[in-house]
């Protein structure tokens, strides 16, 4: 039963990170990308530390830094990403980050990714190809640059994390990732973006929703979960993700993706699970000692 009970918690954070991609679209109409993420991290750091603050590590906090540096840069590409396309293919372009982890694993531990590692990656390069397809040509516009650049960022953030995490407690990785990032926007959202703020409703949901829920929470609920469940099981529920986003996108937006661009959306869950159901129950997953860190 506490396995089940992990699973489902898995799952609500897939619901949370798929829907909030249309909050955060709807909300940077009314508010610079930059200055959003400020607002998010800053809430989300005050709350992490208030949960975790005493068990922080002061010997692990660079870790934790690094981790966040790079959790930022993901964060930047996706939230910038969005400004310019839907948020159905930010998220399929953010679960390419998982298929990438294999490839960037194997630089940083000076190990040959596995056969079914390289042809996930190709199936899912294939699928993201066929998502920017519109008629007979690809479309490659900023929107989709910038959301390929934000699977990069989050892959690198994975691995860093999963190698970080031998050495640092979960709260302390939690914390300085969360605070690293909310400093990085609020020094930079001045000078990156042009400053807009408007304070209507959709800002306000869209704050409160990712700071507390797909943040704060989310990372609460992965620590808790990973303790009753393998990292196959968990890789195998995240896929979930861009599912939930086309739904939320379907309901709440009217969007409708073409035939082709579902057969890309296809093949990039297909690749992620080339990459995942190969890995045995018991071994150590990089990409999942960490909250996957989506919208």
């Amino acid at each position: 039963m506490t396995t089940w009970k992990a699973d489902l918690a898995l799952v609500a954070n897939t619901i949370i990170w798929g829907a909030t991609f249309v909050l955060v679209k709807d909300a940077l109409a009314d508010v610079s990308p930059m200055l959003f993420l400020a607002m998010r991290f800053a809430l989300a750091a005050l709350v992490l530390a208030l949960l975790y603050g005493r068990k922080v590590q002061r010997a692990s906090l660079r870790d934790g830094a690094v981790a966040g540096v790079l959790l930022f840069l993901g964060y930047l590409f996706q939230t910038t990403g969005l400004l310019y396309t839907t948020p159905s293919k930010s998220a399929f372009y953010t679960s390419l980050s998982i298929p990438m982890v294999p490839l960037l694993g194997s630089l940083v531990y000076r190990s040959a990714p596995r056969w079914n590692e390289v042809a996930g990656i190709a199936v899912s390069s294939t699928g993201m190809i066929l998502l920017t397809t519109e008629g007979s040509r690809v479309a490659w516009d900023r929107g989709s640059l910038l959301s390929f650049f934000c699977a990069i960022a989050f892959a690198g953030h994975i691995v860093a994390v999963g190698k970080f995490s031998d050495r640092a407690n979960f709260e302390t990785l939690a914390v300085m990732q969360i605070l690293t990032a909310a400093v990085l926007a609020g020094v930079s959202f001045r000078f990156i973006d042009t400053v807009k703020l408007r304070w209507t409703g959709p800002v306000v949901a869209a704050v409160l929703v990712t700071a507390l829920l797909a943040t704060a929470l989310a990372f609460t609920i992965q620590a808790w979960a990973q303790q009753h469940t393998t990292a196959t099981r968990t890789a195998l529920i995240y896929t979930l993700e861009p599912v939930w986003a086309c739904a939320t996108s379907w309901l709440l937006r009217g969007e409708r993706l073409s035939g082709v661009a579902w057969v890309g959306g296809l093949l990039i869950l297909v690749g992620v699970l080339l990459v995942e159901l190969k890995r045995s129950a018991g071994q150590k997953h990089q990409s999942i000692r960490v909250v996957s860190p989506e919208v």
